[in-house]
């Protein structure tokens, strides 16, 4: 069934309610080729056209082109346009010309490792070359590890493994490092935030190595379309790049659809849960036998999601039950490989997933695309809806919009996702916080000098004097060495803040370990009274214990699922940067943040009612940070009040609605900033507004924020007065994990307070 019959059938279905608002079909794109100046080694060229690659698309010849000139470079094109090829035929016509020469593959999942050593073999067995080559992961069995290391051309593998594998053990890697002559970084966009911050510096330490073996690498990176490639790729490398974006690749059309879940009151206050619509959407995918992928922002929903669509086709067709499944990390290997291959050779129908199968895993044609929720980026919107379609018939995405003041805004200005730039990719590697955990493991590896602050960038000094200061580096003859104990990488987790794990234990199964989490998102996931989904089986948290690194869960059969309240309290370090803006003043800088989980709420599944709110005594987590904030006048509690507008609602709901418009500018998750609002700061006696980097040190959000405030202010009275509800609702100015309750807010004074601020700061 193509996706114009589908969408037929389900505007013909009885639970249809006028939920597609807009609808949008992008036309098939024919493919633009273009040759090489140069001729291609001719049993590389015969084995592509094994493969039916007979012409290169114009990125791709590009591509080539400059890596053979010696240039870094990032390609930045759709996805499914033939970007991995533009690195493995410079790749593998260098090591035709020199033997000794050596790649490293970098990816961000094992998963990608593993799809892209399928394919690399394939084109090898194609040309009848043995070249050596494996995946080095935390799956390859010893046994593997030394032959990898002794004679691998190209070493495919994540830069976790690099930092805890490879670089502390640089003198048996030696022969390696110095012939290194390609470092490629696929799906470079995912590496932005704290994980891109933390990859940044590993990849200095990486290049600080192979010039202590005589050798500088070239960089080949591939990203999703995104504002900055350039820019980006610079940060996370250290180096400029030639940049590529014209993309000659063809595409078959792309019918693209919004769909805003239906009120659920008269009062137009609460729509419809977004994971009933998604899984209404998936039966009917199913039921049709269309071949789908519902992607969601969080292994919770994803198991819910698949809950309930197992629970639907009990009734309607038992017999799929089996044919969907769904995807995420903290699976065991073995899983996570059965399910990608059962999904590329047909027997799935479709998956739930998270982001793990956003990036370019082979995983077969598929005909749609259901996108559950925004997935905060529109880089990452189009990543998930390319996911469909790699044939050249019509494919379906479908966005499904959350009760959420962003999704909400999307679905008004359809144009401000489907015609928008996406956004700039933001990395910090010179966050002192950062920086404090990898340079003692540069040290370890090679004595850091002065001349490495080049390297490391400005932070580099205040993160040596506070390394010195804790013992953890030492200077002596113009060297600074490190005195720990152990080799520090280990304890350095590039995918978290602290790197410390928490264990799931079944109560039920002799307390066996299901899976690992952070233990920086322990107390939000796995508090005492949540419940938690794995594997579409429901569990309840009995016990956390956050010393020893514990929790213990309950197989439940509940008809809920539970939600964190978070209070925040914030003091100012010191003030960075400010800007006058008008009858306000704007600041950027330095903040102590004091974060706790006072309780949750358990919300009925389907229809998110709030069913109660139990309250927790759990321990404050305390970092600084970076945050913007802003001044108001007080005099606006006086004027509020004569025009029968609460001061303090007005407040706090501007400061929920800017958090959730802050990710239409800065690529970034609304889970990774945070914010208060107070009628009288105690370090500025004044009334104000405080946004803040959920990570020690910033990775630059904020900072955004504030370059853009003026910007962000005007969207921000966009979505609020635009809202149809009367008071404040999840759509606009209420947020879903405020530790007040959402109380107070006035819808009407944060309206009144953002004209002012942009009639004056104009």
């Amino acid at each position: 069934m193509d996706a114009a019959g589908f969408l037929s059938r389900i505007r013909r279905h009885r639970e249809y309610r006028g939920q597609i608002v807009h609808e949008k079909l992008y036309p098939a794109r024919p493919a633009r080729y273009a040759a090489l100046a140069e001729h291609m080694p001719p049993a590389l060229a015969r084995a592509l056209a094994d493969l039916g690659i007979t012409h290169l698309y114009t990125h791709q010849a590009e591509a080539i082109a400059a890596v053979r000139r010696g240039e870094n470079v990032v390609i930045a094109t759709g996805t499914a346009s033939g970007k991995t090829l533009a690195y493995k035929v410079p790749v593998l016509w260098r090591m035709m010309e020199d033997p000794r020469a050596r790649a490293l593959y970098l990816f961000p999942t094992k998963a990608l490792a593993q799809d892209q050593l399928r394919a690399l073999r394939e084109l090898l067995g194609r040309m009848g070359w043995e070249l050596p080559l494996g995946t080095y992961d935390g799956d390859t069995p010893r046994s593997a590890r030394a032959r990898l290391r002794k004679s691998a051309a190209i070493l495919l593998t994540n830069p976790d493994m690099l930092h805890v594998g490879i670089l502390p053990n640089h003198t048996a890697w030696s022969h390696f490092l110095a012939n290194l002559r390609y470092v490629v970084i696929d799906e470079a966009h995912a590496y932005r935030g704290v994980f891109g911050s933390q990859v940044a510096c590993v990849l200095r330490r990486l290049r600080r190595l192979c010039a202590f073996y005589g050798n500088f690498p070239q960089f080949i990176c591939c990203s999703a379309t995104i504002s900055n490639p350039g820019e980006h790729v610079q940060a996370l490398t250290g180096l400029p790049a030639r940049v590529i974006t014209d993309d000659g690749a063809p595409a078959g059309p792309k019918r693209f659809v919004l769909w805003n879940p239906p009120f659920l009151d008269a009062a137009r206050t609460a729509r419809r849960s977004a994971n009933s619509e998604a899984a209404f959407l998936q039966t009917e995918l199913a039921l049709a036998g269309v071949r789908h992928i519902v992607f969601t922002r969080s292994r919770k929903v994803a198991e819910l999601i698949l809950l309930y669509v197992r629970r639907a086709l009990q009734e309607r067709a038992p017999h799929l039950i089996e044919r969907v499944k769904s995807y995420r990390a903290g699976y065991l290997p073995e899983q996570r490989r059965r399910i990608e291959q059962e999904l590329f050779h047909g027997q799935l129908l479709g998956v739930t997933a998270t982001s793990a199968l956003e990036m370019g895993i082979d995983i077969g044609d598929l005909d749609a695309a259901v996108l559950v929720g925004y997935p905060g980026t529109i880089a990452s919107t189009w990543q998930q809806a390319g996911r469909a379609g790699r044939r050249r018939d019509e494919s379906l995405a479908m966005l499904i919009a959350r009760d959420d003041p962003l999704d909400q805004y999307l679905m008004r200005h359809p144009q401000a996702l489907l015609e928008r730039s996406p956004e700039h990719a933001l990395i910090a590697p010179d966050n002192i916080y950062i920086l404090g955990r990898h340079l003692p493991c540069a040290a370890f590896e090679l004595p850091l000098t002065s001349a490495d602050e080049e390297l490391f960038g400005p932070g580099f000094v205040d993160a040596m004097i506070a390394l010195e200061n804790q013992g953890l580096l030492e200077y002596r003859n113009e060297r600074w060495y490190y005195m720990g104990i152990g080799y520090p990488a280990e304890r350095v987790s590039l995918r978290s803040a602290s790197g410390e794990r928490v264990s799931l234990l079944n109560a039920a199964d002799g307390f066996r370990m299901m899976e690992e989490i952070e233990l920086a998102t322990a107390p939000t996931r796995v508090h005492e009274g949540a419940v938690y989904l794995h594997q579409g089986e429901t569990y309840l948290v009995t016990q956390l214990d956050l010393e020893r690194r514990f929790a213990v869960l309950q197989p439940a059969d509940v008809d809920y699922y539970t939600q964190p309240l978070v209070m925040s309290d914030l003091s100012i370090v010191r003030s960075l940067r400010h800007r006058e803006m008008g009858i306000s003043t704007a600041f950027y800088g330095q903040v102590r943040v004091e974060e706790q989980v006072i309780g949750y709420r358990r919300l009925q599944q389907f229809s998110d009612t709030v069913l109660s709110e139990e309250w927790l005594d759990m321990p404050a987590q305390t970092f600084e940070t970076r945050a913007l904030w802003f001044d108001l006048p007080p005099a606006w509690r006086q004027e509020l009040a004569r025009e029968g507008l609460d001061f303090h609602g007005g407040l706090h709901a501007l400061e929920h609605a800017m958090i959730a418009m802050l990710p239409l500018f800065a690529m970034c998750d609304r889970n990774d900033i945070g914010g208060i609002s107070t009628p009288a700061h105690p370090d500025t006696d004044l009334p104000g507004i405080f946004i803040y980097d959920g990570f020690p040190g910033g990775v630059g959000i904020a900072e955004k924020g504030f370059e853009l405030l003026p910007a962000l202010w005007q969207e921000t009275l966009r979505l609020i007065e635009e809202c149809p509800c009367e008071a404040g609702c999840p759509s606009c100015v209420q947020s879903p994990k405020c530790g007040n309750r959402n109380q107070p807010l006035d819808k009407a004074a944060a309206v009144w307070m953002l004209k002012k601020l942009l009639q004056v700061g104009r």
